[in-house]
């Protein structure tokens, strides 16, 4: 695929929500932070991280302070809902997805209704607040509690069980950060 269309796809991609595509923030990151990784047949990180392989070519961003701080905060609420490292590769692919792990506010015209926060999660929903879901370790729970209503999420493939609780204009989207994803959990888990 050539450079020009998959930045253009992955921009697109940025920050699918609930009801609609959302053009802020992620037009500054795919320009030159994403990078298209080929797709693993066998997980590097165990059976526990990534228990069927990856789905498709992967994606990845550098991280930022912030961004590395709201990964740990995603571990932290985890482990605080008594959930394993599947449940933070999802949460984090998820976060990746909906706002490449930036707590996002309002952002204006740019926002998609009134979705906001890691992911992107909205108070007309029922996600909570707007102090809430901009809180990561309150939305953290909340697409937790979300998971685990799903019967099997832990055998299934991380796009579907994300999609599941999230309910995006774009399901498959969140596949492409898995990799990333069990990387950071393998990276900080036990920091």
């Amino acid at each position: 695929m050539n450079t020009i269309l998959r930045k253009s796809v992955l921009g697109i991609a940025g920050l699918a929500f609930t009801g609609g595509v959302f053009a802020g923030p992620v037009a500054a990151h795919a320009a030159d932070t994403t990078a298209s990784v080929k797709p693993v047949s066998v997980s590097v990180q165990g059976d526990k991280l990534i228990p069927h392989g990856v789905q498709g070519e992967q994606s990845r961003i550098d991280l930022n302070d912030e961004q590395t701080k709201n990964v740990k905060a995603i571990i932290a609420a985890t482990k605080k809902a008594g959930m394993d490292e599947r449940a933070a590769v999802v949460s984090i692919a998820t976060a990746l997805q909906e706002s490449k792990l930036e707590n996002l506010g309002h952002l204006g015209d740019r926002n998609d209704h009134d979705s906001q926060g890691l992911f992107q999660q909205r108070p007309s929903s029922g996600w909570g607040t707007v102090e809430q879901i901009t809180d990561p370790e309150y939305s953290t729970t909340a697409f937790l509690k979300g998971l685990k209503q799903v019967d099997g999420w832990q055998d299934m493939p991380l796009t579907k069980a994300a999609q599941t609780v999230q309910v995006s204009a774009y399901p498959d989207h969140y596949a492409q950060w898995e990799q990333q994803a069990a990387d950071l959990v393998a990276k900080h888990w036990n920091s």
